[in-house]
């Protein structure tokens, strides 16, 4: 579509491109004054609808229907941002087997775009599709639940992966995370991080989930290391070998994407769930993880910030057997130029 690398920007080699309004005719290169056309854009209706100069741009938090009432006189396209629901962190157990940070939610998006380029549309009713954060799987030795999809006009973002939970049998290796959109982080004591970008499409909507690789440690932690971060947007989860292995790592970093005019007003998006430490039956994540991409941080006594951020499509961490994140929900912006 038109200019929106001045108004949808990605990082810091983004190449601002003048609007082209439409075309300009009459007699003014004879002397004899000036005539024109303006430019007319598409009219549509659906979610929460915002302007920003030439721009609008419709926000859905919920599911509903992007209707277009009336086409353009010009190439009539958008532009797009469609971020699944993030999964939850897994459950760990009470003899302090930890637990994976759930994936975030895939994220696709149409950026950067020449001038006239974008998803072709048609006057015609589209239904978008809001994915659901994963939730608490409720019991010890738990994997994460995974998010739900996130869809618009073919363009379907997948789930994120649920966090693996620890072993459930004492020795035994730590659950995997679970595959999506980003994967989740693998449980305490070798579980292995789930696959991103799953099923695949180029570019790749999310990463893999890190792996926890640390073998039990010496007594009182025999068995009961801490789990590893879910993949993000951009990132892998953090693998979790460190020694002394009661440390949970941190989620996958997310996306840094500016849509001028959408609402919520966000530029991080997301982010994977931390993993949960181990430490006796505490299991909380003392750093900041995820942040500020909207995955689940893990911060210590059951504080909110476990869970993905709503509407980013953020993980959430992993914990026991209440202080687990759930997912964050996911997102859907529409981007066109009108006038």
């Amino acid at each position: 579509m038109r200019d929106i690398k001045n108004k949808l920007t990605s990082g810091k080699n983004s190449t601002n491109i003048q609007p082209r309004k439409g075309k300009s005719f009459g007699y003014q290169v004879l002397g004899f004054g000036s005539g024109g056309s303006s430019f007319a854009g598409i009219e549509a209706t659906g979610g929460t609808i915002t302007e920003d100069g030439d721009f609008k741009v419709h926000t859905f938090t919920g599911p509903g229907t992007f209707q277009i009432t009336a086409m353009g006189d010009d190439t009539n396209t958008v532009d797009y941002m469609v971020v699944a629901g993030g999964g939850a962190g897994g459950v760990g157990s009470a003899n302090s087997y930890t637990s994976g940070g759930g994936g975030a939610g895939g994220f696709r998006f149409s950026f950067p775009n020449a001038i006239d380029a974008g998803m072709p549309v048609s006057a015609t009713s589209y239904p978008v599709t809001i994915g659901a954060g994963g939730t608490n799987p409720g019991g010890d030795d738990a994997q994460g639940s995974p998010g739900s999809p996130s869809v618009f006009n073919g363009i379907t973002s997948t789930a994120g992966g649920g966090g693996g939970s620890g072993p459930n049998e004492p020795g035994g290796p730590g659950e995997s995370g679970f595959a999506g959109g980003s994967g989740g982080g693998g449980g305490g004591r070798i579980g292995s991080g789930g696959a991103g970008n799953s099923p695949p499409v180029s570019p790749a909507q999310g990463f893999a989930g890190g792996p926890s690789d640390m073998p039990g440690g010496g007594a009182p932690y025999v068995g009961r290391n801490a789990g590893a971060g879910g993949g993000g947007a951009t990132t892998v989860g953090v693998t979790n070998n460190q020694s002394p292995n009661n440390v949970g790592t941190g989620g996958g970093a997310g996306k840094v994407l500016a849509i001028a005019g959408a609402s919520p007003v966000r530029t991080n998006w997301a982010g994977g769930g931390a993993g949960s430490e181990a430490n006796g039956t505490t299991n909380s994540v003392p750093a900041d993880q995820g942040v500020p991409y909207g995955g689940g941080q893990g911060e210590p006594n059951n504080q909110p910030s476990r869970n993905g951020v709503a509407n980013t499509g953020g993980g959430g961490s992993g914990g026991y057997p209440v202080t687990l994140g759930t997912g964050g929900s996911g997102i859907v912006v529409i981007r066109y130029q009108f006038k």
